[in-house]
């Protein structure tokens, strides 16, 4: 069973160090169980699983996930984008990269960061489902099914979180933040400066997460 975060205003974090909405020990934790699950359900298959990233926000996940599973898996990634600059989808997904080997007759399991609107995992389902693989599962680190537009069966689930927006863990606002270590939910006042923050003000302390 996932974990159901039930708290809709974390406390905001005011650093790095600052509260966090889901911890690292929390995430490791989960990550962990979800190693273990998946590899339960691979255990009988003949080739080794792949693992199809969704980049970028689900690299971190991704890589950890990897490092937890006791079956064969090979790594192919696909870049999605449906937020551009902004903290909700935007309604349309592009594919700018697919896989590189064949996926046929194999069994591909997609990694996703966060599952908001569905339609990035939707598009990406269909994309490789039209390549004939034996089979196309999907493990989410987060759920969050207040903004669902699109109908998306998670397999493997890792929390569902109220509507907030995360950051943190590999979740990025205008590319910024991936590096911290737990996941933190966002304020109104810190998106606005974070969209006036560039990657050489990062640094300064105006700039990091509020």
């Amino acid at each position: 069973m996932p974990e159901v975060l039930t708290q809709t205003k974390p406390a905001a974090a005011t650093s790095t160090s600052g509260k966090a909405m889901i911890s690292s020990a929390r995430i490791a934790r989960r990550v962990r169980r979800l190693g273990r699950q998946i590899s339960d359900a691979y255990a009988d298959i003949e080739t080794p699983l792949v693992l199809l990233v969704i980049l970028k926000g689900a690299t971190v996940f991704a890589a950890d996930l990897l490092r937890s599973l006791s079956i064969p898996a090979e790594l192919e990634f696909v870049r999605a984008a449906s937020y551009g600059g902004g903290t909700a989808s935007s309604g349309r997904v592009r594919l700018a990269h697919m896989v590189e080997g064949t996926v046929a007759a194999r069994h591909v399991l997609l990694v996703e960061d966060i599952v908001d609107s569905g339609r990035t995992a939707a598009a990406v389902t269909k994309r490789v489902k039209d390549m004939n693989p034996a089979s196309v599962r999907l493990a989410a680190l987060l759920d969050r099914p207040a903004r669902r537009a699109v109908n998306v069966k998670i397999d493997f689930r890792g929390f569902t979180i109220p509507d907030r927006f995360v950051i943190g863990y590999g979740l990025d606002y205008a590319g910024l933040y991936r590096e911290l270590p737990d996941m933190q939910g966002r304020n109104p006042a810190a998106r606005a400066l974070a969209s006036s923050c560039s990657h050489t003000l990062f640094f300064s302390r105006a700039c990091r997460p509020v």
